[in-house]
C-alpha cells in the first residue's frame, strides 16, 4: 500500500488507550461471566408462514454440535461440497443466502442467535431448495469450540453489534479469545472477513488483527477496504448505515 493510498485510520489511542500493536494480541481475556452471550434472542412475532417453516424445516437444517465429533464438515450437507465457510451473526441472511446460491459447491454454516433471523433464512432455504446451507441458532462460541481445527475456508463477521458504550466494549465479538478461535479454525491461506460502519470498531479490530502474527491484512490500496467484496449483495444493516450517513468498511485478513 502506497502512502497516497493508505487509509486514514482512527486514533487508536483515543479509541482504546490500553491497546497498541505490541500488546493487542494479549488484551484482557473475558472471564466466563463476561464471555456470556449478549443481545436479543427474539423480536417481533413471527409470521404464520415463518413459524411453520421453522417448525418443519429447521430440525433438518440445524446443526447439533454433537454431530460434529469425528465428522468432516463437508459431510454435513446434502450435496458434495469442496469447502466450508461460516458466517457469524448473519442477521437477515441477505449475504448468507446470496453466497450459498452463488457457490453451490461450497458449504455454508450460518450462526445467528436472533430467532427472527433464523426464521427468515429457514423459510428462504425451504422455498429455494438450497442444499449447501446449515444453521446454528444459538451463541456461536460453543459451535466454534467443537468445529475441527483448520476446517473452515473462510469466516465472515459482518456488521456485528458494535457495543458503542465504553463499558460494553468487553461484549464485542472481536476479543483475544475469539481471535484465537478464528485462528484455530482457519488453515494457512484461510480468510477472515469483517465489515462494519462504526469507525472505532474498525480501529479496534485492526489494532488486534494487525498485532497478531497469525494474520495479515490483505489491503493493498484504499479501495480494498472502502469498496465491498466481489459479489457483495448488500445487507439491511449496510443500507441503514448509509441512510444514516455512515460509511461502511470491508476488511479481509489472511491466515498466515
Amino acid at each position: 500500500m502506497t502512502n497516497t493510498d493508505k487509509p486514514v485510520l482512527p486514533n487508536r489511542a483515543a479509541v482504546d488507550p490500553a491497546v497498541d500493536h505490541a500488546s493487542a494480541s494479549a488484551s484482557l481475556r473475558p472471564s466466563p461471566r463476561e464471555a456470556a452471550f449478549y443481545g436479543r434472542r427474539k423480536g417481533k412475532p413471527l409470521r404464520a408462514q415463518q413459524a411453520a417453516h421453522l417448525a418443519q424445516e429447521l430440525p433438518s437444517l440445524a446443526i447439533d454440535v454433537a454431530e460434529l465429533d469425528g465428522r468432516a464438515l463437508t459431510q454435513l450437507f446434502r450435496v458434495p461440497v469442496t469447502a466450508v465457510r461460516l458466517e457469524i451473526g448473519f442477521g437477515g441472511g441477505e449475504h448468507l443466502l446470496a453466497a450459498a446460491q452463488r457457490n453451490p459447491d461450497i458449504g455454508y454454516i450460518g450462526a445467528e442467535a436472533f430467532l427472527n433471523g433464523i426464521a427468515k433464512v429457514t423459510a428462504s432455504v425451504a422455498e429455494s431448495g438450497l442444499a449447501n446451507l446449515r444453521l446454528h441458532g444459538d451463541d456461536v462460541v460453543p459451535l466454534l469450540d467443537r468445529l475441527p481445527p483448520a476446517s473452515l475456508d473462510r469466516i465472515d463477521l459482518l456488521y456485528p453489534d458494535p457495543w458503542p458504550k465504553r463499558r460494553h466494549w468487553k461484549r464485542r465479538f472481536v476479543q483475544a479469545d475469539n481471535i484465537d478461535r478464528i485462528a484455530r479454525l482457519l488453515p494457512i491461506g484461510g480468510r477472515f472477513r469483517f465489515a462494519t460502519d462504526i469507525e472505532h470498531y474498525a480501529a479496534w479490530t485492526l489494532a488486534r488483527l494487525l498485532a497478531d502474527p497469525r494474520f495479515a491484512w490483505t489491503a493493498q490500496r484504499a479501495d480494498d477496504w472502502r469498496l465491498p467484496w466481489e459479489g457483495w449483495p448488500g445487507t439491511r444493516y449496510e443500507a441503514k448505515a448509509k441512510r444514516e450517513g455512515r460509511t461502511p468498511g470491508y476488511y479481509e485478513f489472511l491466515r498466515i
